[in-house]
């Protein structure tokens, strides 16, 4: 028996390969969304299934959640991809998805607006803490590899007619079988729909493309921004016959339940429990990121009022201290003022030009007072506010936010992969930069002894938000705030008076178990200056409201 000669048949091997790598530019779509859909969105099904547990009655319903989200997808590529732009449009997103895949696997973390905001103010050091060597395996394996495939497969190009023909059949049948999933499961989406919102955040990449969408339709929108004016007539009261002296901390990620000073079993502030400090047990965030919270707490608006266009478009507290002739200084050494600072005297602190503390490339929160008393020194007239923005317990390398010598709870997690560290070592190593901080605020309040005789002095910290650290599987910070748990708001909040400043310790120490926010931080700062204003609401003022 002869067998075939195969390698002299008619259609050689070559032509054979060639063949098989031809694809219509549709079913390269329906390839890639099944993809993505298949490997790029455990994050989504692992949180849909903790609200509808796999069971019996469930399994045709999360089905159906599956092929409904691989249909919008064929659905919305096919409607904006044409011929030209499919494979880099394509390209792009795997490439993104694979690095939001990453973080929302590693963090359970979402790319909403917010977060894709934090994203675009990072700077290059945060970057680089986030940086691993799965991650960049992640990226390989579901970013480089499948966009190879599609960069290298060869699409047949058929006629403009069959074409758009062809999509026309994808998009009705997308849509037919959309509308009869709906209507079959209709009793699951409508609770789907309105009471689980918040799942659609882990929806990659319908999550994040969304994010895009809302954060160009903002800056298109925003146009050239007109900054108007608000606390005009500030000014100090007659009253007040004493310079003062306030040095405001911005801290980074510190929540409350890890500082000693509220119960927290560990000793995280032992020297902040030396002063005479008040500690505001009951203090929460505008925000879960900096790029919210920062400018929110500077702002004139409360947190449900709040935005960033508005932020934007308004002058904050900075600016009324301003009209009311006080000298202002911000020193810098998270990533920056977001935009907070626009208007004031600024220094960077986050580079060894003007920092005299870093190694490493590691520049410390202490490195901003240096320098400091000459500052206040040479300035004669006037009350000083000063800003000291951290770095704080910035994450996920908390072991790199402390000189060794605070490295008081061992073991420590030194990775930036928390997921593979235990909590105990995620937990020693944030306490111990909740500790480099009481170290950092005691020195502040060393510096402000320095000047009781001839001001009225304080401290004022307040962490920008809160972070996870392992509960329910989340980490870091930045979901939507509805969504978001106690951990990323319940924030650290704490005052210091000098013995000359006048104000009843007593009784402010009674309220600092009240609910407050930062949202009071505007108005009390303005109440401690002793500026009259019409911006100016007592109410809100943590220290002189019911008076």
């Amino acid at each position: 028996m002869r067998f075939p000669d195969v390698y002299n048949m008619p259609i050689k091997k070559e032509v054979f390969l060639k063949r098989i790598k031809k694809i219509t530019p549709s079913q390269l779509v329906i390839f890639t969304s099944v993809f993505l859909t298949l490997f790029y969105n455990f994050a989504f099904f692992s949180n849909t299934i903790k609200i509808y547990p796999i069971s019996l009655a469930n399994i045709p319903f999360l089905g159906s959640i599956a092929v409904i989200f691989t249909l919008i997808l064929i659905f919305v590529i096919t409607l904006i991809s044409s011929r030209y732009i499919l494979k880099p449009f394509l390209i792009f997103i795997l490439m993104m998805s694979s690095v939001t895949n990453y973080f929302m696997n590693a963090y359970n973390i979402i790319f909403d607006t917010g977060m894709l905001q934090n994203v675009i103010e990072t700077n290059i050091d945060e970057s680089l803490d986030l940086l691993s060597v799965k991650l960049v395996l992640h990226v390989f394996l579901l970013g480089v590899l499948p966009s190879l495939f599609i960069y290298t497969v060869k699409i047949k190009n058929r006629p403009l007619k069959t074409e758009l023909f062809s999509k026309l059949k994808i998009i009705i049948f997308s849509l037919l079988i959309t509308g009869s999933l709906l209507l079959t499961f209709n009793r699951f989406y409508t609770s789907f729909f309105r009471e689980h919102k918040p799942l659609r955040y882990y929806a990659n990449p319908t999550g994040w493309i969304s994010a895009v969408y809302n954060c160009a339709r903002e800056s298109l929108s925003s146009g050239t921004t007109i900054v108007i004016p608000i606390g005009t007539d500030a000014k100090i009261s007659s009253s007040d016959t004493d310079r003062e002296l306030i040095i405001l901390v911005v801290g980074e990620a510190v929540r409350a339940d890890r500082i000693s000073l509220n119960g927290y079993y560990r000793e995280t502030t032992p020297l902040l429990a030396k002063e005479d400090v008040i500690s505001f047990t009951n203090m929460y965030s505008c925000g879960t990121s900096t790029a919210v919270s920062v400018p929110c707490m500077f702002s004139v608006f409360p947190r449900k009022a709040y935005s960033k266009q508005k932020a934007k478009s308004s002058e904050n507290l900075l600016d009324v201290l301003q009209y009311a002739g006080v000298n202002i200084l911000w020193r810098e050494n998270n990533s920056s003022s977001k935009g907070t600072a626009l208007r004031v005297p600024y220094e960077d602190f986050r580079h060894a030009d003007n920092n005299p503390m870093c190694d490493d490339g590691k520049c410390r929160d202490e490195g901003m007072l240096v320098g400091l008393q000459d500052h206040i020194d040479s300035i004669e007239t006037g009350d000083i506010f000063i800003i000291l923005h951290q770095m704080g317990n910035h994450g996920p390398a908390y072991y790199k936010r402390y000189p060794k010598a605070f490295e008081k709870f061992t073991p420590v997690c030194k990775t930036n992969q928390l997921e593979e560290c235990t909590s105990e070592e995620i937990g020693n190593a944030y306490d111990n930069a909740v500790l480099y901080t009481d170290y950092f605020l005691s020195k502040t309040i060393r510096l402000l002894k320095q000047n009781t005789d001839h001001f009225e002095t304080a401290m004022i910290y307040f962490s920008d938000h809160g972070e996870s650290l392992g509960e329910m599987g989340l980490y870091l910070h930045g979901l939507p705030y509805a969504m978001a748990p106690d951990e990323q708001k319940h924030i650290g909040a704490i005052m210091w008076f000098g013995d000359s400043f006048k104000i009843d310790k007593t009784l402010l120490n009674n309220k600092s178990a009240n609910a407050f926010s930062q949202d009071n931080l505007f108005h009390t700062i303005l109440g401690l200056m002793e500026i009259e204003t019409e911006v100016y609401d007592q109410n809100l003022d943590m220290i002189n409201y019911g008076e």
